[in-house]
C-alpha cells in the first residue's frame, strides 16, 4: 500500500516536471532558471570532465561488480530475493538512481543500503573520501539522459518544504 502511494506521488511529480520541462523548452531560454512554487532552480550544472574520469575509475573498482560494468545493474533487479532484500538496480537511465537527491545517493553508498529494504549494499565511508563518492556520482549522471539529469536536479536543489 506504501509502496504503490510512493509510486503514485512520483508519477504526479513526473508530470508536473514534465509540464515545467515543457514550458521550459518552449521559452527558448536554455540559461533561464526553472520556478516551481515559486522558487527558482538552477540551471543544469556541466558535468566536470576530470569527476567523470575519475568517478569512472573508481566505480569499476567498487560498483561494477554488482550494479555491472555499463551500469546495468543485475538481471530481475526488481524482484524480491527470499529474504526480502533485492539484487543490485541499474545506475543508467532504466533504473531509479536518477530519482534520488545527491545528498541520499551520497549517503546509500557511504553507509550501505536502506535497511528498510532490507538492502544488501555495502558501506564504502572507510573507502572512499567524500570527494571520491562525489566523483562515482558525476560518472553516473554521465551515463543518464538530459531529462533523467534534470529531473534529479531538481530532486537536489528542491527545498525540503516540498
Amino acid at each position: 500500500m506504501m509502496k504503490r502511494r510512493r509510486v503514485s506521488w512520483l508519477a504526479i511529480l513526473v508530470l508536473i516536471l514534465g509540464a515545467v520541462f515543457l514550458a521550459y523548452q518552449q521559452a527558448g531560454q536554455e540559461t533561464r532558471p526553472v520556478v516551481i512554487n515559486q522558487t527558482a532552480v538552477p540551471p543544469l550544472p556541466t558535468l566536470k570532465p576530470e569527476k567523470v574520469s575519475q568517478g569512472e575509475i573508481l566505480y569499476a573498482q567498487y560498483c561494477a561488480k554488482c550494479h555491472g560494468a555499463n551500469l546495468e545493474g543485475a538481471a530481475n533487479w526488481k524482484q524480491s530475493l527470499p529474504d526480502g532484500s533485492l539484487m543490485p538496480p541499474p545506475h543508467d537511465s532504466s533504473g531509479h538512481t536518477w530519482h534520488h537527491a545527491d545528498e541520499l545517493l551520497i549517503g546509500i553508498i557511504e553507509n550501505g543500503g536502506d535497511p528498510v529494504y532490507n538492502s544488501k549494499m555495502p558501506l564504502f565511508k572507510d573507502q572512499l573520501s567524500r570527494d571520491e563518492t562525489a566523483a562515482i556520482l558525476e560518472f553516473i549522471k554521465s551515463k543518464w539522459g538530459i531529462e533523467e539529469r534534470e529531473f534529479q536536479w531538481w530532486i537536489t536543489v528542491r527545498p525540503i518544504s516540498q
